[in-house]
C-alpha cells in the first residue's frame, strides 16, 4: 500500500507486466512504421514515464518530442482544451502517434487531435498506456492501447494525484 497525501493507493498493474505491455507496443510501432520514421508526440506531464520506456525499445529510426495542453484559466479547468502547446516541429506529411499516460473522457484527445490534424500530418494515431472505456464520452479510436481498465482512479508512472505519486514504477488504485 501507497500513502499519497491524504489517500491510500494498493498495488493495481504491477512494474513487471507493464515493462513487458510496454516492449509489445514498441515492437507494433517497429512493424508498423518500418522505413516511415513516425514522430511520437508524448503529451506532458502524464506520458513522460511511459514514452521514456516505449522509445528505449523501438528500434526503428523514429523522433520524439513533447506537448502540453492548455485548459486553464486562472486556478480553474474551463473543461475545454484552448490549445496544443509545445509543437514546434513541422509535422505536415509526418506520421505521427500521440503517447498519452490515461484516456479517459476522450474529451482532450479529440481536441489535440484536430489541432494536430489541421497542420495535415501523413497519417495520426493514438496510443495510451490505459483506456477507460466506461468512461469515454466522446467518440475515439485509440490505435494502440496498454491496459483497458475500470473506471476507477489510479497513479503512478506518471500518474499523478494532486501532482503527487507520477515517480511510482507500477500503477496503484485508490483504495476502497
Amino acid at each position: 500500500m501507497k500513502q499519497i497525501r491524504d489517500k491510500s493507493f494498493v498495488p493495481f498493474i504491477e512494474h513487471n507486466p507493464l515493462q513487458d505491455r510496454i516492449k509489445a507496443l514498441a515492437q507494433e510501432i517497429n512493424k508498423d512504421y518500418a522505413g516511415k520514421n513516425p514522430l511520437l508526440i508524448g503529451v506532458l506531464n502524464g506520458s513522460f514515464m511511459f514514452i521514456a520506456d516505449l522509445f528505449k525499445s523501438i528500434e526503428i529510426e523514429c523522433e520524439v518530442t513533447f506537448i502540453r495542453v492548455s485548459s486553464y484559466q486562472s486556478t480553474e479547468s474551463t473543461g475545454k482544451v484552448k490549445q496544443v502547446l509545445g509543437l514546434k516541429e513541422d509535422i505536415q506529411n509526418r506520421h505521427i502517434v500521440i503517447v498519452e499516460d490515461i484516456v479517459d473522457t476522450g474529451m482532450t484527445m479529440q481536441e489535440i487531435l484536430g489541432q494536430l490534424a489541421a497542420k495535415q500530418p501523413a497519417s495520426i494515431k493514438i496510443m495510451t498506456m490505459l483506456f477507460k472505456p466506461e468512461a469515454l464520452k466522446v467518440p475515439l479510436k485509440l490505435d494502440y492501447v496498454g491496459f483497458e481498465i475500470e473506471n476507477k482512479f489510479v497513479v503512478g508512472y506518471g500518474l499523478d494525484y494532486d501532482g503527487y505519486g507520477r515517480n511510482l514504477d507500477a500503477i496503484y488504485v485508490l483504495k476502497e
